[in-house]
């Protein structure tokens, strides 16, 4: 049981991960709003379910900060702006 209530936890940080982003892209205008709570019901339903058969504990808490953090940083790193590197093209055959 505690196999499963580790799976839970991972999907649930996860899916955290694709809230965090699909919330950055939702305010930038690029997905609907509806994408946004399809994430949000998957990710509270699996750190939810970690709690069913046990009591609130360290796992659960942990499970949830790092969720937190997870969707925290996703969510700031989809919405800054991404630097394009410059292309180079190497056409010297000097050295064949």
């Amino acid at each position: 049981m505690e196999f499963l209530r580790g799976v839970l936890g991972l999907i649930g940080v996860l899916c955290a991960f694709m809230l965090g982003r699909t919330a950055a892209f939702v305010r930038k205008g690029q997905l609907k709003p509806t994408r946004l709570y399809a994430w949000v019901i998957r990710c509270f339903l699996c750190l939810g379910a970690m709690t069913i058969r046990h009591a609130v504990d360290i796992t659960d808490i942990a499970t949830w900060t790092l969720a937190a953090a997870v969707c925290a940083i996703a969510f700031w790193e989809a919405s800054r702006q991404k630097k394009e590197e410059p292309v180079h093209l190497d056409l010297d055959t000097e050295g064949e």
